[in-house]
């Protein structure tokens, strides 16, 4: 009696901790849930750890296509920051299908109304989007790396055989049935094989374990799908039956995987102890593991189109935040993707992503614009920011800026160069074969009546002025020619007279007022009038002597165009 009382104080105890921690989880889910739908709008401030951009890009790598932008590009524009700075998405497939449509323009009209119609949808059903959000909630992240890095190696496991696990299941029922012909000789019996089956399960499940974390993460995936099929919302309703049919065929992994899914290892609680003693006496995880692994290999399309179809969707939420957040300084992009308008663009107080209150700026070109004006006026930035929105526009079909206009562009820049030590290239070279490539785009874009819209930041910088100066003209040339528009800032105001019939002259300037520097950062028409770099020396507390031979130097070529000895001695 006194055993069964005390069974029962047990028994009440675990159900007890059970309940606790069940009504813990579901309020920690309600609050994170009410957080979630509060930070709808807002700018992300998540933390990224080291190392994983390089895993969000894994769904990008593994879905080449034509006209993605490069690496340069991307990195010229900073766009892991901008991704950064936009990203709410609460799982991996939102991770990563942003990071993919960041870097995927869209060529078409269609698929880019759809888009936009699905944006609109999130942003204006705040119910569906909820639902939506608590689904992806619930779907969280693998980790650190990306579910491709898994699938993609499955070959690494090999054909894996369940019978020698069965085999050693018998064994334990042999061990049982011994125990009630001779206790003793079973328990003995039993404890070996138990000990070989845990010592066997601990060898073979560190094998396996990535795996069965990604399994668990597809377990998870079909479940959104399921779910997401379910779910009366209408803005999806195509990738909802696509969902629902990738499911279906996939009932065959659910099935295998149930149990590797069900009990997370690692919960602490008293349920989830018990169940892992159970997995490693009887390899439970490693035999369902084995069927889910040939399920996986034969269907890798579904698992593929349902990362797709979820991420699409996830990424409308979050581009719709995005949008949220600016505070409708923003536009939606009218792009002419028929391109009879021709080479133009039309942007009007137009800002960069990453500026903390940027000064808006306007420009409509219908030929190259060539940028000048002195160090640190603006010109760079705002390269940046006509190149981001012109990326933005294409990609998630928002602009920050008033008005956009253009048609669809094939985008590439050559402006953050730096020389690679590694491969011992100069920087000269390293620029060289960037603008190459770019001259190598604009040839095609000729070819296939499509437009390239490239940024230049200092044509050449790497080597002599008389030499840059000549191969710079002839190549911004080209640049500017009937199929491609080039923005390019320059320090050679001679490039200004040189090309002024292919390209429009802005500038931006600095106001010098009792011995302290001012940036208005407002575009001007025309070329640059006044330099700055012999007065920021001076600012900085140059000696004198050096200023004035400097700028005696500079007014004496400015006049006769050539440069004359200094006749200052040195001390």
């Amino acid at each position: 009696m006194e055993y069964m009382v005390l069974a029962g104080a047990i028994f009440i105890l675990i159900a007890f901790l059970m309940f606790k921690e069940y009504l813990n989880v579901r309020s920690f889910r309600k609050m994170s849930l009410e957080m979630l739908y509060q930070s709808y709008g807002t700018v992300s401030e998540r933390e990224y750890k080291y190392g994983e951009m390089e895993h969000i890009q894994k769904y990008y790598l593994r879905h080449p296509s034509e006209y993605q932008i490069d690496d340069i590009t991307w990195n010229d524009l900073n766009m892991d920051s901008v991704y950064q700075m936009m990203n709410s998405a609460c799982s991996a497939t939102g991770d990563e299908y942003l990071y993919y449509r960041l870097r995927t323009p869209v060529y078409d009209h269609e698929e880019m109304d759809r888009w936009e119609s699905q944006i609109r949808f999130f942003m204006e059903h705040e119910e569906e989007r909820h639902h939506v959000q608590s689904l992806f909630f619930n779907m969280g992240r693998m980790g650190r790396y990306s579910l491709y890095e898994y699938i993609d190696n499955l070959d690494i496991l090999g054909e894996r055989d369940n019978r020698k696990y069965i085999l050693s299941n018998l064994m334990l029922l042999v061990c049982i049935g011994i125990m009630f012909g001779s206790l003793p000789v079973g328990t003995i019996a039993l404890i070996i094989v138990l000990c070989h089956n845990i010592v066997g399960y601990f060898r073979e499940y560190k094998q396996i374990e990535p795996y069965v974390t990604s399994f668990r993460y597809i377990n998870k995936l079909l479940d959104a799908a399921d779910k997401m099929s379910q779910l009366a919302v209408s803005g999806v309703s195509q990738e909802r039956e696509e969902l629902k049919e990738c499911h279906r065929k996939m009932k065959g992994f659910i099935r295998n995987a149930y149990l590797i899914s069900y009990v997370e290892k690692g919960n602490g609680d008293p349920f989830s102890i018990l169940f892992d003693y159970l997995r490693m006496a009887f390899y439970i995880d490693l035999i369902q593991f084995n069927k889910a692994l040939r399920a996986v290999r034969g269907h890798l399309g579904e698992i593929d189109t349902i990362v797709t179809l979820l991420g699409k969707i996830e990424t409308a939420v979050v581009v719709g935040s995005y949008r949220s957040s600016l505070s409708d300084e923003y536009c939606i992009p009218d792009i002419q993707f028929d391109g009879n308008k021709g080479r133009y663009i039309r942007v009007d107080q137009v800002y960069h992503p990453l500026m903390d209150n940027p000064v808006k700026n306007s420009v409509l070109a219908d030929k190259g614009v060539l940028l000048t004006g002195s160090n640190a006026s603006g010109k760079s930035t705002f390269l940046r920011a006509v190149a981001v929105n012109a990326l933005l526009a294409q990609t998630i079909h928002t602009c920050l800026a008033d008005c956009y206009e253009a048609p669809a562009f094939h985008l590439y820049s050559s402006m953050a160069l730096k020389d690679d030590l590694l491969s011992g290239q100069s920087y000269y070279m390293v620029e060289i074969k960037a603008i190459k490539r770019i001259l190598d785009q604009v040839r095609k874009a000729q070819e296939e009546k499509g437009y390239v819209l490239c940024f230049v930041d200092e044509v050449l910088r790497g080597t002599n002025t008389v030499e840059r100066i000549a191969a710079s003209t002839q190549i911004m040339k080209i640049l500017s020619s009937e199929h491609s528009l080039c923005f390019a800032a320059t320090h050679d105001i001679e490039l200004t007279k040189l090309l002024e019939d292919e390209y429009l002259n802005y500038h931006f300037e600095e106001r010098i007022e009792e011995d302290d520097i001012f940036f208005p950062y407002k575009l001007m028409h025309g070329p640059a009038t006044t330099r700055n770099a012999i007065a920021l020396l001076k600012m900085l507390g140059y000696d004198e002597r050096i200023i004035e031979e400097a700028e005696t130097m500079a007014k004496e070529f400015l006049l006769d165009g050539k440069w004359k000895k200094s006749h200052r001695k040195p001390e």
